[in-house]
């Protein structure tokens, strides 16, 4: 993937590099850049956001953090295996997910030489030379942080968990930062401060792909019509590592408050009911989530919904990371700070003040777009206008 000469480059660091998002993401612009695949699922792609000066696709450049070492070549031939990339896909853009693969660095906390793992200082300095060094020696104008990682559980003590050492890395690094994942990340106490001073954008967190995606569009159809929810019950399957590390109940509860708080902001109240999620290993990339909705019609007249969403979730969040990785760092280009709340319509549990029906969600987004394209027409030089609680 090679951007014209007078294009600026951006980066794109992802943290989780060799995971099955972040192998789809990579194989995925290189297909759609080559013209070997249609941009679906892109929304940034759609005419609403031409001429808002967010980066071409070609001019993405990818590197990031991972604990493994399975190459991105060889990756992307077990997805493809598995039916999550086309059956060719990994052959034809090799030379990008090899390019991709050279730029990706080791993760932690992972003991060192001596058997003891660096303390938490010195890996947020090492990640962020990391971070530095992919930027500069790649020349690229910026570089956003993108966590993609398995989820991981909310921490119990005072110590940084593994994503909240990223996004401390990324802030240090001066690099925007977006949280696709549920885990603590930007969000610890310890780094509001380092946060609030940084003058950097930042948005998440939890993509919103697949259950929460239809809870936020049937929570403000029962609202609107005056339907009363008794109850919501949810179950989900999933395999692959996300079915692994949802299968730590801990990491399960970080993945869930997301899905219920859509629930609680659309209907006014909190229906009984959970969500449960099952590790299946046997689906692998694919999951299944299904929903149990009892509501009380005219004069109390019982009545149920069900549905059921059948999707592969790498293929699902690929083309997301991508948009957002794009508004990012254009938000950065054009010195936005703070909580990109506007992009709520990606997020289980957003960041910043927005609304939590998708419909609103969209029109925020579109508001965005154009707020960006206004800035792509010439107030490049007068400095962007800043939503309420934004820190510079």
């Amino acid at each position: 993937m090679s951007a014209s000469v007078s294009q600026p480059r951006v980066g794109v660091w992802l943290i989780g590099a060799r995971g099955s998002v972040a192998t789809t993401v990579v194989a995925g612009c290189a297909a759609v850049t080559a013209g070997l695949h249609p941009p679906t699922g892109m929304v940034t792609e759609t005419p609403p956001f031409e001429d808002c000066g967010l980066p071409p696709l070609s001019s993405l450049v990818f590197g990031g953090h991972d604990v493994v070492d399975c190459p991105l070549p060889k990756r992307a031939e077990a997805l493809a295996a598995g039916g999550v990339l086309p059956p060719g896909l990994p052959a034809a853009v090799a030379a990008e997910l090899t390019a991709a693969d050279r730029e990706i660095r080791p993760g932690g906390p992972v003991p060192g030489p001596t058997g003891h793992a660096p303390g938490p200082e010195g890996l947020i300095t090492a990640f962020a030379s990391d971070i530095r060094d992919f930027t500069r020696r790649c020349g690229l104008a910026r570089t956003v942080v993108v966590n993609v990682a398995s989820t991981e559980p909310a921490p119990t003590g005072g110590e940084l968990p593994a994503s909240s050492l990223y996004a401390a890395a990324a802030l240090r690094a001066g690099c925007p930062y977006v949280d696709f994942t549920p885990s603590t990340g930007l969000h610890h106490p310890a780094l509001a401060a380092a946060r609030a001073a940084s003058g950097l954008p930042y948005a998440g967190r939890d993509g919103k792909t697949g259950q929460t995606l239809l809870r936020s569009v049937l929570g403000p159809m029962f609202a609107q019509r005056a339907l009363t929810v008794r109850a919501w019950s949810g179950t989900n399957l999933l395999g692959g590592g996300d079915g692994a590390a949802l299968a730590d109940p801990a990491a399960a509860a970080a993945k869930n408050a997301g899905k219920e708080r859509v629930l609680a902001d659309t209907l006014g109240t909190a229906p009984e009911g959970e969500v449960h999620i099952d590790d299946v290993p046997a689906l692998g990339d694919w999951k299944t989530a299904w929903d149990h909705i009892a509501f009380d019609g005219f004069l109390g007249t019982r009545m149920i919904l069900q549905t059921i969403w059948q999707g592969c979730d790498s293929a699902l969040a690929a083309p997301l990371v991508l948009d957002l990785a794009r508004l990012t760092a254009r938000a950065h280009e054009a010195g936005l700070s703070g909580p990109l709340g506007e992009l709520g319509f990606y997020f289980k549990d957003p960041v910043g003040e927005g609304p939590s029906s998708l419909g609103e969600q969209y029109a925020a987004l579109l508001g965005f777009a154009e707020r960006l394209r206004g800035g792509a027409r010439g107030a490049a030089d007068e400095p962007a206008a800043r939503r309420p609680g934004e820190h510079r």
